[in-house]
């Protein structure tokens, strides 16, 4: 891994260096923009730096709790020469501009935490377009509470972890915060009694004492190989990055089976998808009941800024969905609602930062039965909110009475 100081403290006007940077024409230094724009983006808390070529600039944008916004544009002349200072940063072929590559290295800055970044950069039709993540310390921090989990659905997955055997699996779209509660639950359960070991692509948090591979498909180490090699290494736990194929749902439900608890991810729009998705995959319904502990289904939504919140009234149109979807009785108990106005701390969107809306289910001896009759994801999420299960919009509109995000942002990313 290449170790990148960043040789400036911390500033809030970074913005302006890039800006006084570009201006400097023939006299640009290459280095210092690169550093000043990857200072920016963890000033403002970007998660992703897009570097997108067109035929005439370059097109700079941010992704900031989840949203892309627009950031700078750079003169085209200077395209190879942003590219190639992110390959040598990142250790990749800087003679390499037919072939999707990907790298990684870190980020140490004076009075602030190191950030690894870990770098795409892939040939596109005006040039290559590189996209950096960077990747914080988020999920060494947080619990199940700080991710933004309920009261009730924490009981759920807490009781969940402390099976010895049995899966557990997150479910969302990409960037819906699924790997972030993996890596939560894999924490949790960090200890001298338990070996851990996890099969990832890639790795994103390093993690003290847990022995962490990365797929490597030149080498033939794919999910379903690692994970064949990772049970002859004596784990207690075992966390599989994603079950993508039906050899790995193969070999992680019997895995499950046979005494080891294991976490993952999958594709589906909700909890309640997650058992059919599995029989699609050609596993036997007896097998998925008997195996899957939990479903956890989840979207990441924006928090209001604290500091630009503000109070309005609430619309009779919105307070009538509320009480609809919390079934519950008219009430004055609300009287407004709260919105982010907008200001310097939150780069004037009225959002900082983001939390976790979440539905789980819990496998009990009704959802088993509804599993071995091959029954249908509407179904089984009927069975488990009348056994207790808290919708997703419901959840986040809980969130919005208690003033953390808005009914805007809750219909943006549940789409209900």
């Amino acid at each position: 891994m290449f170790i990148y100081i960043v040789e400036f403290a911390q500033s809030n006007q970074m913005k302006d260096k890039i800006k006084n940077e570009l201006n400097k024409g023939e006299n640009i230094s290459i280095i210092n923009l690169v550093s000043y724009l990857i200072e920016h983006s963890r000033v403002i808390g970007a998660s992703d730096i897009h570097i997108d070529p067109t035929e005439t600039a370059v097109k700079v944008r941010l992704r900031i709790d989840g949203v892309l916004h627009d950031g700078f544009s750079f003169p085209k002349q200077i395209d190879s020469e942003v590219i190639s200072r992110i390959k040598v940063l990142s250790g990749l072929r800087t003679d390499e501009h037919q072939m999707a590559q990907d790298g990684r290295f870190r980020a140490l800055f004076q009075d602030a935490e190191p950030v690894d970044i870990r770098v795409s950069i892939a040939p596109a039709y005006h040039g290559e377009n590189a996209v950096l993540r960077l990747l914080s310390d988020r999920a060494e921090k947080l619990d199940l509470e700080g991710l933004g989990f309920s009261e009730g659905d924490r009981e759920k997955i807490n009781k969940a972890i402390q099976k010895p055997y049995g899966m557990i699996l997150a479910t969302g779209p990409t960037g819906s915060g699924k790997t972030t509660t993996l890596y939560t639950l894999i924490k949790s359960l960090n200890s001298k009694e338990n070996s851990i070991i996890t099969i990832e692509d890639p790795v994103e948090y390093a993690i003290d004492d847990i022995r962490q591979i990365q797929v490597n498909s030149r080498t033939g180490l794919t999910f379903a190989n690692g994970l064949r090699s990772i049970l002859r290494q004596d784990p207690n736990v075992i966390m599989v990055g994603e079950i993508r194929d039906i050899e790995t749902a193969s070999i992680a439900v019997n895995t499950a089976l046979t005494g080891h608890l294991l976490l993952s991810t999958i594709h589906t729009s909700d909890a309640a998808t997650t058992l059919p998705r599995l029989l699609d995959m050609k596993i036997e319904p007896y097998l998925i009941a008997s195996t899957i502990n939990l479903a956890i289904g989840q979207r990441l939504v924006r928090k209001i800024c604290q500091n630009c919140k503000t109070e309005r009234n609430i619309t009779d149109a919105e307070k009538l969905s509320i009480e609809s979807a919390l079934k519950i009785e008219p009430t004055n108990i609300y009287k407004n609602i709260f919105y982010g106005k907008g200001c310097d701390s939150c780069s004037g969107s009225g959002f900082k930062g983001r939390v976790v809306i979440a539905e789980v289910i819990d496998v009990d001896n009704d959802i088993r039965d509804a599993i071995l009759r091959k029954a249908s994801a509407t179904e089984i999420k009927k069975i488990a909110m009348k056994n207790g299960m808290i919708s997703m919009t419901e959840e986040g509109l809980r969130k919005v009475v208690k003033g953390e995000t808005t009914i805007e942002e809750i219909l943006r990313v549940v789409h209900e």
